[in-house]
């Protein structure tokens, strides 16, 4: 009975563990939402840390129209492109 180690269960898939180019296209096209997802958090976080002024409030708010506005823009895309999925 031979043995399977670690290192050869890994490397079996070694091909596979790289994204594909239609992945990372996805990743990309995505990306400014992530960022304005992170800016959001990050404005959130900043504003439990203190005591709440109106610096942070507005911070939020902006962070989070810009949330908005990337959805947006995501959701009109998927919307225009056509049912057999070719643009």
């Amino acid at each position: 009975m031979s043995q399977i180690t670690v290192l050869d269960a890994v490397t079996a898939f070694a091909d596979w563990n790289e994204p594909t180019d239609a992945e990372l296209s996805a990743i990309e096209a995505e990306m400014p939402l992530i960022l304005a997802d992170v800016d959001l958090i990050d404005a959130q976080i900043t504003a439990m840390d203190h005591a709440p002024n109106d610096v942070d409030a507005r911070r939020v708010r902006r962070a989070l129209a810009r949330v908005l506005a990337e959805r947006a823009k995501r959701s009109n895309r998927t919307a225009a492109v056509p049912a057999g999925g070719a643009a």
